[in-house]
């Protein structure tokens, strides 16, 4: 399964290139949710996006991720005060005596004062780099739909929870932020035909065995080592990865815009590489048919996911 991307963060991009119309009011929304709770997860390139604020609401979006910066630099800087703390008297103690509490305080307070440290570091800076872009399953991305007759530009949670179900289901069913191409009139039956959307990508993360990457079965004794490779199209173009969306509404909770991506089994370099599932990029041209369903010919909806990009996709080790 895609269990991470690296995705078109900038909204603008999405207006540029594809004519969308952006949906402000649910990135206001986002934003604000966020600000209520910080286990909002959104990409560092999709804040960057409001750097330079146009309109009213991108300046309260802009003021927002100001804010949570400020309260998360704060948290990490009482964080670093605490843990250089401990690591002083751990240091102090170990000069006259050593003892294991001495030593294991000094070996975890360095590393978190290095993570305290790059989480700053991180969180500053203002250059983007590749990471800030990577999305994980319950992270936030701006997803491509139709709405009102216009493609609209939407910030979704990536994984889906379909409209009608409980909150739970994201923890009994963790695997929906993809959506098997042989069950879309399964459990995905109220979204295929109905509300599709279209994720731009760059490039996609998977967990192979490293025996399988290798070619070759488990050695004698050998225990199964797990790694992470990066797909990437060897054309250097980013791919519209076919998705499936739902709006959840439910009584006390906040509205959630939420997607899966279509997976389909994989072309041979993937699979040779050991992992079993792809995403499925559409051709620019059936961008319009694919975000205009008609629930009562799914058979055009199967054609599209067919006739897809397929580009030769190279694999390394990821970081």
């Amino acid at each position: 399964m895609c269990y991470s991307s690296q995705i078109e963060a900038s909204y603008k991009k999405y207006v540029r290139l594809w004519g969308a119309d952006i949906g402000i009011k649910d990135f206001v929304r986002l934003y604000w949710l966020r600000s209520e709770n910080p286990k909002v997860k959104i990409p560092k390139a999709m804040d960057a996006a409001f750097s330079e604020p146009q309109s009213d609401d991108e300046r309260k979006i802009k003021a927002l991720i100001d804010e949570f910066d400020r309260q998360q630099a704060a948290k990490l800087e009482q964080e670093l005060f605490k843990q250089r703390k401990r690591l002083a008297d751990a240091e102090r103690t170990l000069q006259t005596k050593t003892t294991k509490k001495a030593t294991e305080d000094k070996r975890i307070a360095t590393e978190k004062v290095e993570w305290c440290l790059g989480k700053l570091n991180d969180l500053r800076r203002t250059n983007l780099i590749g990471e800030d872009s990577r999305i994980f399953p319950g992270w936030y991305a701006p997803v491509l739909v139709m709405e009102n007759g216009r493609r609209t530009v939407k910030p979704m949670r990536y994984q889906c929870r379909i409209a009608g179900a409980a909150p739970f289901t994201d923890v009994k069913f963790p695997g929906t932020y993809n959506a098997r191409r042989d069950n879309l009139e399964g459990y995905w039956r109220n979204q295929f035909g109905f509300t599709h959307g279209i994720m731009v990508a760059s490039a996609f993360y998977e967990n192979v065995s490293r025996h399988k990457m290798e070619g070759r079965e488990l050695a004698p004794g050998e225990k199964e080592e797990n790694v992470i490779l990066e797909f990437r199209p060897n054309t250097g173009q980013d791919m519209l990865a076919t998705c499936l969306w739902s709006h959840w509404q439910g009584a006390g909770e906040p509205d959630l815009l939420s997607f899966a991506a279509i997976t389909d089994d994989p072309p041979p370099e993937i699979a040779a590489a050991g992992h079993d599932r792809c995403i499925i990029p559409i051709k620019p041209e059936n961008i319009d048919a694919w975000l205009n369903p008609d629930p009562k010919n799914l058979a055009a909806q199967y054609a599209i996911l067919a006739d897809r990009e397929r580009p030769y996709y190279e694999h390394r080790l990821a970081a």
